[in-house]
């Protein structure tokens, strides 16, 4: 069915842009840890976002001959899902604190790369993906029900 397609790749999103959210909301917990487990600074994480298709060859010929189409359709999209959360190796600022326990002999230390400008700027963009996502799940939600109604004679 449609209905449950359109709520099935909403909640696909969701879910996606949730994960993006946690991901940067650790990122920012993390701006100033100099020293993890790897005994390095914090290295910035981004999530990797792949589409989902829908390539079972079975339901494409079925279409393809039932539905009255002369060739075989392209897949159809079925939302998104997370291919992985990977580390930015590019090298955090160096800043000069010959106090600091994780200083070098020159007294620099090497600071997370984590720019909090980036951060909220991508918190806002996954903040609003989420919204969408919702808005997309509510109007499938009201047509449906706008639907039903008509049967009812309203």
């Amino acid at each position: 069915m449609a209905f449950f397609n359109t709520m099935n790749i909403a909640a696909s999103g969701l879910t996606a842009q949730r994960l993006r959210m946690d991901t940067i909301a650790e990122n920012i917990a993390n701006v100033n840890t100099t020293r993890t487990a790897d005994g390095g600074p914090y290295q910035r994480k981004t999530v990797l976002f792949e589409e989902m298709r829908d390539n079972d060859p079975f339901s494409m010929v079925f279409n393809s001959v039932f539905g009255g189409r002369a060739t075989v359709p392209a897949p159809q999209g079925m939302g998104v899902r997370v291919t992985g959360i990977v580390e930015d190796e590019s090298p955090g600022l160096l800043t000069y604190d010959p106090t600091h326990p994780d200083a070098d002999e020159y007294g620099y230390v090497r600071m997370p790369n984590v720019n909090i400008v980036v951060e909220m700027v991508n918190m806002i963009a996954a903040s609003r993906s989420y919204e969408a996502n919702i808005t997309a799940m509510t109007a499938a939600r009201t047509l449906t029900q706008r639907t039903l109604e008509i049967g009812q004679g309203r």
